[in-house]
């Protein structure tokens, strides 16, 4: 799809011009110099439609610059009358503050008349109904010479609740109850993301090598084949030239190792700006597929750094493991002993001689006929995913269907099970490989 842009004419040499962006600093190639209506000139700016393909941009029109429109030669221009403003249409009065002038006759008429004589009148005077008996204060006795009881003041009588509402303090905030603040999760994070060296490597590059690189960096070759393929199928269905896949492929294997190694220095620049707070399998990952580029004195230099990050989050992780299996064997914990020994820091960590047969002996000590079935099945199952199983030696088999099952199905892992069944020690299990899915064929 084209777009347009602004071109600069920057030389003309016969029938082929030189251009480049508006603003631009290198030249971006070349057109037909009678594609520029009036002739090109050189230093002038003109409006351009172009297309992008692999190995550069090519002009497809060329068109003048825009100009200034005169000032309504034509006299069509449109003139906004004014209207003179009004008074309002609609005059809106205001009701006075307050509760406004009584009538007559009514009760509260009859409120007001009493609230001429002080608020002592209107306790005391006579009623709206006509009734000629005087209200009694509360501060007179009452006829049976009770007294009456205190009336509280203010401040007790604002602190008691309203008839029927909640206590104050149990009252629903308005609005709904506020959601409580979601806190920042703590913890490791993944590598942050950092195109500084792409950016660098991608500002040295030719036109023609810059949309190869690009693709290079989204996929490596297969995504620079995939969009060859692409092009040339626009192309031949628009009646356009094709490109050549040998020409673009060799550009994309001589780009291959800048690439390749522009991206693993971004990799690397962001998990040395992450330092402590990074995953240790994310560091293990950065450092491992360093083997795969070819290094220069700078990335060289980021992983030493690295190895030595990741060489001290080991030692670390190692020594907290050798103190924990440390205090299991010595607590006789067996369950946790036999979880730490099938699950060490690394890969590379094993359980010393000595700290194994302890391990060992604690486990042998633990499988006996006497044991409580539970727990003698979640050893045996422990200590079969370990690398000390098949040193382990029980001293019996409880007198349960399940454990007798479960010693049957693990005796090829603990040859010590085979000898108290009466069978023949079976070969051990093979090891677990991953199931490869064959990959699919495309449909032809």
């Amino acid at each position: 799809m084209s777009r347009r842009i602004e071109i600069e004419i920057t030389s003309l040499k016969g029938d082929v011009a030189t251009w480049r962006a508006a603003g631009a600093k290198l030249p971006k190639g070349v057109l037909d110099a009678s594609l520029v209506p009036g002739g090109a000139v050189v230093g002038n700016v003109y409006r351009a439609d172009v297309e992008q393909f692999m190995e550069g941009m090519e002009v497809l029109s060329v068109m003048p610059p825009k100009s200034a429109s005169p000032l309504d030669p034509r006299n069509e221009r449109i003139e906004l009358i004014p209207v003179a403003k009004s008074g309002p249409d609609v005059i809106v009065t205001y009701a006075p503050k307050g509760r406004g002038p009584r009538r007559e006759g009514t009760r509260d008429g009859a409120r007001d008349g009493a609230r001429t004589g002080g608020r002592d009148a209107r306790r005391t005077g006579p009623r709206a109904d006509g009734d000629s008996r005087e209200r009694p204060r509360r501060d007179t006795p009452r006829p049976d010479g009770a007294e009456r009881p205190a009336r509280p003041e203010r401040s007790e009588r604002s602190e008691r609740p309203a008839r029927g509402a909640a206590p104050r303090g149990e009252r629903p905030v308005r609005g709904g109850a506020r959601p409580p603040r979601r806190e920042r999760p703590s913890g490791p994070i993944a590598p942050p993301v950092t195109t500084t060296h792409r950016n660098a490597l991608l500002a040295t590059l030719s036109p023609e090598q810059l949309p190869v690189a690009e693709q290079l960096l989204r996929g490596g070759m297969p995504a620079v084949r995939t969009a060859v393929a692409e092009q040339n199928k626009n192309a031949t269905a628009q009646g356009r030239p094709t490109v050549d896949p040998v020409t673009i492929e060799r550009i994309a294997e001589d780009l291959l190792g800048r690439t390749n190694l522009a991206m693993w220095k971004d990799r690397a620049a962001g998990a040395i700006g992450a330092g402590k707070e990074l995953r240790l399998r994310d560091l293990r990952a950065v450092v491992t597929s360093a083997k795969t580029v070819s290094l220069d004195e700078e990335s060289r230099a980021q992983l030493k750094e690295l190895q030595a990050a990741l060489t001290t989050r080991l030692e670390a992780l190692r020594t907290q493991w050798n103190e924990r299996l440390e205090a299991a064997v010595s607590s006789n914990n067996v369950e946790e002993a036999l979880r730490l020994v099938a699950r060490p820091p690394d890969m590379s960590t094993r359980v010393g001689a000595e700290m194994a047969v302890r391990v060992v002996g604690i486990v042998s000590d633990a499988l006996t006929a006497e044991q409580t079935p539970e727990r003698w099945m979640e050893i045996v199952t422990l200590a079969v995913d370990t690398s000390i199983r098949r040193n382990v030696k029980p001293h019996g088999i409880p007198d349960n269907e399940q454990c007798h099952a479960l010693a049957v199905k693990s005796a090829g892992a603990i040859p010590e099970l085979a000898k108290l069944l009466g069978m023949k020690v079976p070969p051990p299990p093979p090891p677990t490989r991953p199931v490869r899915r064959p990959a699919s064929r495309p449909a032809s």
